[in-house]
């Protein structure tokens, strides 16, 4: 059982740091309508399965593509506005506006006028944001180059631009444009990764609809349900048919359910939930909301209305009426069942795509298989529990649960803002908290409304209750430092606490900062570690050391797992602290460079302005590799001394890809 509710929660939040990829390809190119004016496209092509924000969208929605056109001199004037084409429009329901996409490509126009005849180039830098429905990448910026053809003809119709690897022709055949390359992404690994986060939404959705089932106001239905359908038909081959197609009903109506949220927000906004700061906050308060409901404050209902309008369709006869009983019972279990599809809602959601969908196919198909099983072999109703207070104690371990469940939320928050204000012992100390509160209401000592009286507690609840106890002992010393290896990757990383190094014991190892070689700084496990390429090369060439370059993240999920898992293995430690130096390199990083180490890309054509931007385009252009975690072993001239390695938990084949490189350096 324990296991079983540290997978739920970790697979209900856990989520990749991601790929990080140059989906959009922009091209230019130049319209002449007359001696003086032009108009300048900019022409972007999108990579299927992801979406290009457009410029007008108001203030607090997700970042807006943003034209920015240099003119120093003063040689043009713009007229008007820059313009767009159609797109997709959606009022978002999360942001509560109206937001505009593109797919597969977008034109932008600009209209401007000529002061001067000297001009044969134009500069302009466009900003923009972009989602798959997997992925949401951050903010970036392409420099555009806008070239002056001498040509007489005008064209005021707009003109279908076509993009190839070095010119965009315009449908006159004239070569008016530059183009700038950027790398492809890596197609197999994210389609890998996405059905196997579809599958975990598919499992634990399932998982949650038996859990549905245990709640007060879905289990006492079983029984009566399946009742009705045996005594109502005529032979028990038409009651087994009839719940079969109650329990088909209550699929149609949850996967329905699942489609309308997939329609209404679409993977344009649902894709960045996972690490949007605002959208985290938001779903923070709602799952605080639904564990309030779970512990018995209120009650979140539908209209009463609605309910007994269903109900009187669910008298008709038919197909039809069966329908409307399996929609009735949606309705009537909703204070029960309303939480927990919320919550999945939610983690689904934060996949994007039809994650939504799948979802609610594994919820309902949980819901639906007792009915009609329970209508093919009615003797098995023999064997179910009697209804009672325990239906309530499964309604309120869930809102505990959900409460515990919604601090990961608030924690995904402070980690993308690095404000350290729920760091890794408030964390734990929240956790401690939640679960320890939950072993006293299970062992009797706290009583919540709509308990009903206990006079003893059940082999069962007992059971349950030493597990979370259990449970919480096991997470004590993670305020002291320990590693907590059970539940890694779900609280923040151990660096991200107020002691890093360990206190009251935890850390065993004495650590003094003034053993730290200059630009270095102490890592996971004490690893004394370089965040500067050029001061960890430096340090490694003074040791006669190999260098380990770790390009990772902040909010790397993988990465704090790898770090957890496998480097505090005795082995790998030994090696990390003693036989390599370590340089990490954190991809994410947003501190900008100063404007005389910024530089535009020859890879990617695009500015680097930031730490992050900087380590990242060092990835992609030396080892043509862009996702985390992902490990080099180096000599000091930066050549490899064997292959390169990504996430990989197998301690001891990680163990044995560092000596062998370590081996390579000494040849």
């Amino acid at each position: 059982m324990k296991n079983t509710i540290i997978t739920f929660m970790l697979l209900l939040s856990a989520g990749m740091f991601g790929q990080m990829y140059n989906p959009v390809k922009w091209s230019t190119s130049v319209e002449k309508i007359s001696d003086k004016e032009y108009v300048l496209k900019a022409q972007a092509v999108i990579q299927s399965g992801w979406h290009l924000y457009g410029q007008y969208i108001e203030e607090g929605g997700p970042s807006r593509t943003a034209f920015s056109f240099k003119n120093p001199k003063k040689n043009f004037e713009l007229i008007g506005k820059t313009t767009e084409e159609k797109g997709h429009e959606v009022q978002d329901k999360i942001f509560d506006m109206k937001i505009k996409y593109f797919e597969d490509k977008a034109l932008f126009t600009q209209k401007i006028k000529f002061t001067s005849a000297d001009v044969s180039n134009i500069a302009a830098e466009v900003e923009f944001m972009v989602c798959d429905d997997s992925n949401c990448l951050p903010p970036s910026s392409e420099e555009l180059a806008f070239k002056i053809p001498n040509v007489t003809k005008v064209a005021l119709a707009e003109e279908t631009v076509v993009v190839n690897n070095d010119t965009a022709v315009t449908e006159d055949k004239t070569v008016v444009s530059t183009d700038k390359t950027v790398s492809k992404a890596v197609a197999g690994p994210v389609k890998k990764q996405e059905s196997k986060g579809f599958l975990s939404i598919f499992i634990i959705a399932f998982l949650s609809g038996f859990a549905a089932l245990l709640t007060p106001c879905v289990f006492p239905m079983i029984p009566m349900t399946v009742s009705y359908f045996t005594k109502q038909s005529k032979t028990k081959a038409a009651g087994i048919r009839n719940a079969v197609i109650y329990g088909f009903s209550i699929v149609v109506i949850y996967v329905l359910l699942g489609s309308i949220v997939t329609a209404i927000f679409g993977a344009d906004s649902l894709n960045a939930l996972s690490t949007n700061v605002w959208f985290n906050l938001i779903f923070f308060v709602l799952l605080v909301v639904f564990a309030i409901s779970f512990l018995g404050a209120f009650e979140i209902m539908l209209p009463n209305a609605l309910a007994n309008k269903v109900d009187l369709q669910a008298d008709r006869g038919g197909l039809i009426g069966i329908f409307f009983m399996a929609l009735a019972l949606a309705i009537v279990s909703f204070s029960c069942t309303g939480p927990i599809v919320g919550t999945l809602l939610v983690e689904a959601a934060s996949k994007g795509g039809i994650a939504p969908i799948v979802g609610m196919l594994g919820f309902s198909i949980a819901i639906a298989l007792p009915f009609s099983l329970f209508a093919a072999f009615p003797g098995w109703l023999n064997a179910l529990p009697k209804s009672g207070g325990w239906l309530n104690t499964v309604k309120v371990v869930l809102g505990f649960l959900e409460l515990a469940l919604a601090f990961k939320f608030l924690s995904n928050a402070d980690l993308v803002l690095q404000l350290h204000w729920l760091e890794r012992e408030v964390f734990l100390a929240i956790w401690i908290a939640v679960f320890g509160a939950l072993a006293f209401y299970l062992f009797g000592k706290i009583t919540l409304p709509h308990d009903s009286p206990l006079n003893h507690i059940s082999v069962g609840r007992l059971s349950l209750g030493l597990i979370v106890l259990t449970f919480t002992i096991y997470l004590i010393p993670g305020l002291w430092g320990a590693p907590l290896k059970l539940i890694s990757g779900f609280p923040p990383a151990m660096h991200y606490s107020e002691s890093p190094n360990g206190i009251g014991g935890g850390n065993t190892e004495t650590v003094s900062k003034q053993t730290l070689p200059t630009g270095a700084e102490f890592g996971p496990h004490n690893i004394i570690t370089f965040h500067d390429y050029d001061k960890g090369m430096e340090f490694a060439r003074k040791t006669g050391k190999p260098v380990l370059l770790d390009f990772t993240g902040y909010a790397c999920v993988n990465c704090r797992k790898m770090e957890e898992l496998v480097w505090s293995d005795s082995k790998v430690l030994g090696i990390l602290k003693n036989d390599i130096v370590l340089i990490s390199l954190y991809v994410d990083d947003k501190k900008d460079l100063p404007e005389s180490e910024q530089y535009v890309s020859e890879t990617t054509g695009k500015k680097i302005k930031t730490i992050g931007n900087k380590w990242s385009d060092l990835q992609i252009k030396t080892y043509k590799a862009n996702a985390q975690p992902f490990y080099v072993i180096v000599d000091h001239n930066s050549a490899n001394l064997t292959e390169p390695s990504a996430y990989n938990p197998d301690i001891t084949a990680y163990y044995s890809w560092l000596q062998s490189g370590i081996r390579n350096f000494k040849k």
